[in-house]
């Protein structure tokens, strides 16, 4: 009998996760399954709720199992999206057709949490184990992993290294992992004007060609070229509103979106205000004000990078390539803890209908997974 032969199907708990719905923000059963799954495994579990509508109120869970270094967390989400309709299968009642297993969350990434947890059933003679999970991740993110990280810091738990289970594999499971992730930045530019009759121009003051003029001179900015590790930074025009439902009224206000994803050369506080000088320069009276979800960051390659591609290579026979694509994920705020990386699922059909895992990536994930813990923490 091999190694893996003795640990849980990953499939059996990715089902049991999968027929709990749990959108987001989430909280109560899933989280219930999940206590049922650690508690006998030798992990004290601690849940709590936090935050009101309308970002919450949220659960998150904090499992621990051992009191010693070295300490590996386990990083992951149990809210989804919601499925929206046009499912072949009900999204919540999971169905295993073929090769494949379908249920909301199947990929991002209530899969990846049940191979790790299956990974988790070996022995560990050595170390701290611990899994930080949130209901509140597909949502605002604001009383989630962050609050995860306080209650760890109140605590005194600080994991020497993390992993992050989000579907990083594009193609095929094992060829992608994420090394760090773009800062993301939302701003909003209000442009006052004076409300009045198309016919008398002059008693009016129209807001939008200055907002179109801030714009321009927005969309002209360049933020940088890029580096070794990251794309170039972007600047995207999201949405322009007005509200006038009238086609001989010049508009009291004009206003516009725009959201800057960013790589680790910016701050998103000093990028709100390089948008801010750039429309006060058009229009003195523009507000602008912005929200930073989240600040680029980036775990250079080395020991923890390596020790995770080695383990993929153990088991799957290729080397992943290392890379800080797409979007954001919760790494953001886990990177001022510890060295983060991510890996995870062939990210394919997350968020989309039917979305769906390979049974063999699943138990190919959890023996990675078992890698990934037995060379991080000895025995």
């Amino acid at each position: 009998m091999t190694e893996s032969d003795a640990l849980p199907d990953p499939v059996a708990l990715a089902k049991r996760l999968l027929a709990v719905e749990s959108v987001t923000p989430a909280r109560g059963a899933v989280f219930d399954v999940l206590q049922a799954m650690l508690a006998p495994l030798g992990f004290a579990v601690d849940r709590f709720v936090v935050g009101d509508a309308p970002d919450g109120p949220v659960e998150n869970l904090l499992a621990v199992r051992g009191d010693s270094g070295p300490h590996l967390a386990f990083a992951g989400h149990v809210d989804v999206v919601p499925p929206g309709n046009g499912w072949t299968s009900a999204p919540f009642v999971p169905q295993i057709r073929g090769d494949l297993l379908y249920g909301r969350g199947a990929v991002d990434m209530k899969g990846a949490v049940a191979a790790f947890i299956a990974a988790c059933a070996r022995p560990q003679p050595h170390g701290t184990l611990s899994l930080v999970v949130t209901g509140d991740e597909e949502g605002p993110a604001v009383h989630g992993t962050r609050a995860l990280i306080e209650r760890m810091n109140a605590r005194g738990i600080r994991p020497d290294l993390c992993l992050v289970g989000e579907p990083t594999s594009v193609t095929r499971l094992g060829d992608m992992v994420k090394i760090g992730r773009r800062g993301s930045v939302n701003i909003w530019i209000d442009v006052p004007g004076r409300q009045g009759h198309v016919a008398y121009p002059h008693l009016a003051s129209n807001p939008l060609p200055r907002l179109v003029a801030i714009l321009s001179d927005i969309d002209a900015i360049v933020l940088d070229q890029g580096n070794d590790w990251f794309q170039p930074s972007n600047i995207e025009i999201t949405d322009i509103e007005v509200g006038n439902p009238a086609h001989n009224v010049i508009p009291a206000h004009a206003r516009a979106r725009i959201s800057i994803r960013f790589n680790d050369a910016h701050r998103g506080d000093a990028l709100i205000e390089r948008i801010r000088a750039a429309a006060r320069a058009r229009e003195p009276d523009s507000v602008v004000t912005g929200i930073v979800s989240g600040e680029a960051f980036l775990t250079p390659p080395g020991a923890f990078s390596t020790l995770v591609s080695d383990a993929i290579e153990e088991q799957l026979g290729i080397r992943p390539e290392l890379s800080t694509t797409g979007g954001t994920s919760d790494a953001r705020f886990l990177s001022a803890l510890c060295p983060v990386v991510e890996f995870g699922l062939v990210n394919a059909t997350m968020h989309k209908l039917d979305e769906a895992v390979a049974l063999d990536d699943l138990r190919a994930l959890r023996n990675i997974y078992a890698a990934i813990i037995r060379r991080s923490l000895g025995g």
